[in-house]
């Protein structure tokens, strides 16, 4: 191991706990290896040096009285930065919000804070979270360190690229269609979406609010479940947080899937995926056949029409919510000759094109007498979405399907093509449609030795049953010990 930031999650911890790593040294180790590679990755948006030495060393002196807080304590942590942080830039990638600094947390942060997690800073994510690439961001796209002219991804790019350069043990992200899962499949990651409402959304600049989803992005699926076990949990600030016993997801590891029900889902696993993808996302079902799960075919209808769903769903309710950023409580401000012109100057000038051409979109699909066609025909397919979810989950236990249809992109290929651009989250919008929780593990390279990540998804509340799998995905296809080139040169 040529630096400590190259141990996984659990790896760096034990060291911290048993005092062979200080908290201190292995934040001072991904300062440094943000170093040599920010010029090329541009993961952050802000890296707090001061702020995040100042809880190292606070780490290292509760350790020191026997204080240990568990295992994220003096982990160095990655946040996105459509998370508000107290006292520290927030502008969810948006030049509308360009020197906000927020006076509280996120319920989500708050958690890492007491869990002893040093926050290093604020990763970059496409405007708003509205994106596939990271391209969309207000101050530049992010780089994959697999491949430096390729995109890591989106929206949570910023975050997958900082965690598999080693600027980051673990990251937080948002997963509104697969914001989540789906760079961390492009970056060689495990990215997670837990259950709707697991983890509170106090504190998240919301894109479309019955749809977002705070969840980790790690190099593991057991990092993944420590994480998750830190923010997960009820709270009354959040209206639609969960308020049932909560999952244990750390009970299943390790113990296989024999007897486990898993059903490859026809409509996500044929045309429209790469054959490099197909390939090594059906060699991994073999896999998990011979180790004694039950493989089938499942059939989900309703998938040929949730893509549309969504982008009527989604961009309805960040139309409602975007309206928030008017230029007269807080961000940027243009000023015009009465409070209408004010206000369209601001948001002209603030928002980007694709999130103005969501925000348009959505305002038309709510308008009066295009409610009913558009809105309320796009939920009526959301149910049949969940009902076809409910009806697979009758027979098996867990949904699999390849992550993304296709492996990191070079930049600019998409952009001028918003449909291309959306179809690559068309096999993780459906697990936000239904609200149930999703993963990603990365499982093979493609022929230009790209990550191929495999989806595995579960009924709401199902994590126990999504990281039993997830870990045997992880453990038969043996990719712990691949690194990006870029970490290879920087090591």
């Amino acid at each position: 191991m040529s630096s400590p930031v190259d141990l996984t999650l659990a790896g760096a911890a034990a060291a911290l706990r048993d005092g062979q790593l200080s908290a201190r040294e292995l934040l001072e180790a991904t300062l440094d290896r943000a170093v040599l590679t920010e010029a090329e990755l541009h993961a952050y948006l802000t890296i707090d040096h001061q702020g995040a030495r100042a809880a190292a060393a606070a780490a290292d002196e509760a350790i020191a009285r026997g204080d240990h807080t568990g295992p994220l304590h003096g982990i160095p942590v990655a946040v996105k930065d459509n998370m508000v942080t107290a006292g520290l830039e927030t502008t969810a990638g948006s030049q509308i919000l360009a020197g906000y600094v927020p006076p509280y947390d996120a319920t989500a942060v708050a958690a890492l804070r007491s869990a002893g997690a040093v926050i290093v800073g604020k990763s970059n994510l496409d405007e708003f979270a509205m994106g596939s690439s990271t391209e969309n961001s207000g101050y530049g796209p992010s780089a994959n360190p697999w491949d430096t002219g390729r995109v890591p991804g989106g929206s949570s790019g910023g975050s997958a690229a900082a965690v598999a350069a080693g600027s980051a043990q673990v990251a937080l992200g948002s997963d509104t269609g697969g914001s989540i899962r789906q760079p961390a499949s492009l970056c060689g990651l495990v990215g997670m979406k837990p259950t709707y409402g697991l983890v509170s959304r106090y504190g998240l600049i919301a894109f479309a609010s019955s749809l977002d989803q705070i969840g980790p992005i790690a190099r593991t699926v057991e990092d993944a479940v420590t994480t998750l076990e830190v923010i997960a949990g009820h709270d009354p600030l959040d209206a639609t947080s969960y308020r049932g016993a909560y999952p244990d997801y750390r009970s299943s590891l390790g113990r296989g899937v024999d007897g486990v029900r898993i059903g490859v889902v026809s409509e996500l696993a044929g045309e429209g995926i790469h054959p490099d993808v197909l390939s090594a996302f059906r060699s991994a079902v073999d896999a998990l056949a011979d180790t004694g799960a039950i493989i089938s075919e499942v059939s989900l209808p309703s998938m040929e029409y949730a893509l549309s769903a969504y982008y009527l769903i989604a961009p309805a309710e960040c139309s409602a919510n975007l309206a928030r950023f008017d230029g007269v409580r807080y961000g940027l401000r243009v000023d015009g000759a009465t409070v209408e012109e004010m206000t369209a100057r601001t948001r002209a000038e603030g928002f980007g094109p694709e999130v103005a051409r969501r925000v348009l979109l959505g305002t038309y699909a709510l308008s009066a007498g295009y409610y009913e066609a558009f809105y309320g025909q796009a939920q009526k397919v959301r149910t049949l979405v969940i009902q076809d979810f409910t009806r697979a989950y009758a027979h098996v236990d867990v949904l699999v399907s390849p992550t993304s249809p296709m492996t990191a992109f070079e930049f600019g290929s998409r952009t001028a093509d918003p449909l291309s651009m959306y179809l690559v989250d068309v096999c993780t919008i459906p697990s936000n449609l239904a609200g149930g929780p999703g993963i990603s593990v990365p499982i093979d390279l493609d022929t230009s030795n790209l990550p191929i990540g495999f989806q595995v998804m579960a009924p709401p509340l199902g994590e126990e049953t999504l990281f039993r799998v997830a870990a045997e995905v992880e453990r038969v296809t043996a990719w712990n010990d691949r690194r990006p080139p870029l970490v290879e040169a920087r090591s």
